[in-house]
């Protein structure tokens, strides 16, 4: 694992974990809601992966993501029923124990704390109750608390990679916090201009060549294609475009309209993002 970085750029990835997601009975909204953060913050999202309640896959893209030196967002699996196995899983990737923290103790007995005065009653530090709780303090040795500003139990760091709970209302103020307060230096890093075309009658085989000679001319800029066959407005088309640093696009996005009129194509309306 790498240290937390604080580098001048980095990559951001995403895991999305539990059954219910890939089953279908919930619709995950972890996606969209962090390529909103992101986009908000001049960020992008590099890569995203969905896995089951499974220890062995779990494992596996948790060490990846130990290893990529990217910053990762790890959503769900961090409660303390059977079918939570995150924080088991983070350590099995590490090769560390597990242990309570005592932060998150003390976080943890002051929401046990606040229910039972709630009842009116004393909070039973003893209680079995109070000790399933505590479980969901038991991180990887090493780990950082992340605060939960909805019910005050915590989810951890371990570098830069972050583990926070499946329920958006928790997870989503967690990971906007850690862009703006740890992350806060990263802002604009990913900021990309882009143009494109509408082409009608034309095929991504024929098109391929052009592609990658604006690719190969332009470095730092990347040739996307859109195809799309029912559109209700301009019905089968590709949107072609070019997409990087501003001034590479600057350049390479003429070339590109030149190389498709070379083509005989047929363009329709021009588009800015």
């Amino acid at each position: 694992m790498r240290a937390p970085s604080d580098a001048t750029r980095m990559n951001f990835g995403l895991i999305i974990i539990g059954d219910e997601i890939l089953s279908g009975k919930r619709q995950d909204k972890h996606l969209p809601k962090v390529i909103e953060l992101l986009a908000a913050r001049g960020l992008a999202l590099s890569w995203a992966r969905y896995v089951g309640d499974d220890r062995e896959r779990i494992t596996a893209d948790l060490r990846y993501a130990f290893a990529s030196g990217d910053v990762v967002f790890s959503c769900g699996g961090i409660g303390a029923t059977p079918d939570d196995h995150t924080r088991q899983c983070a350590a099995a990737a590490l090769g560390v124990a597990l242990a309570l923290h005592p932060e998150a103790r003390e976080l943890i007995m002051q929401r046990v704390r606040a229910m039972a005065a709630e009842q009116g009653l004393s909070a039973d530090p003893e209680h079995p109750d109070t000790l399933r709780r505590l479980e969901m303090g038991v991180f990887p040795l090493g780990a950082q608390i992340i605060a939960n500003p909805y019910n005050k139990i915590p989810g951890f760091s371990i570098g830069d990679v972050h583990f926070v709970p499946g329920f958006p209302v928790m997870a989503h103020p967690m990971i906007e916090t850690l862009l703006d307060t740890r992350y806060a230096h990263l802002r604009g890093q990913h900021v990309q201009a882009e143009r494109s075309v509408i082409v009608f009658v034309a095929t991504e085989a024929t098109l391929t060549p052009l592609m990658i000679d604006i690719e190969t001319r332009f470095a730092g800029v990347k040739v996307f294609s859109l195809p799309s066959v029912d559109h209700p407005q301009w019905g089968r088309h590709i949107e072609l475009g070019v997409k990087g640093d501003s001034a590479q696009v600057a350049a390479a996005y003429p070339e590109l309209l030149a190389g498709l009129r070379t083509h005989n194509a047929r363009l329709g309306p021009e588009l800015v993002r």
